[in-house]
């Protein structure tokens, strides 16, 4: 899995500002094994996640401002664990806890 961790609000800047590209948002308690087991979930499905798209990785622990933007800005209420897929400023998808599913996820990019 190619996380690209997300430690920046001018990341989400870029993220939110780039209209045409669609990508993943995963928000992870590092203290929680609800958290940990939905992370196993998304790395075992990664070949399933067409090429192209940004999977990004969010520790909330240390960055829960940036978690706290991510929840603002695509007006999603603030879960853990909880995944996005956002195509710039809009929020396509998201889920948390058990409902993280990776077939409902690629529902939405069909």
């Amino acid at each position: 899995m190619n996380w690209i961790a997300l430690n920046s609000i001018n990341q989400l800047d870029e993220i939110r500002s780039n209209a045409e590209q669609v990508c993943l948002i995963f928000k992870h308690s590092i203290r929680c094994p609800v958290s940990s087991m939905a992370k196993r979930t998304i790395e075992y499905a990664a070949t399933r996640i067409p090429p192209g798209i940004p999977v990004y990785y969010l520790d909330l622990i240390n960055y829960r401002d940036i978690s706290n933007a991510v929840a603002e800005w695509w007006q999603v209420k603030h879960e853990s664990p909880q995944l996005l897929l956002v195509k710039g400023a809009t929020c396509i998808f998201h889920a948390s806890h058990g409902d993280i599913d990776i077939d409902e996820l690629l529902k939405q990019l069909s």
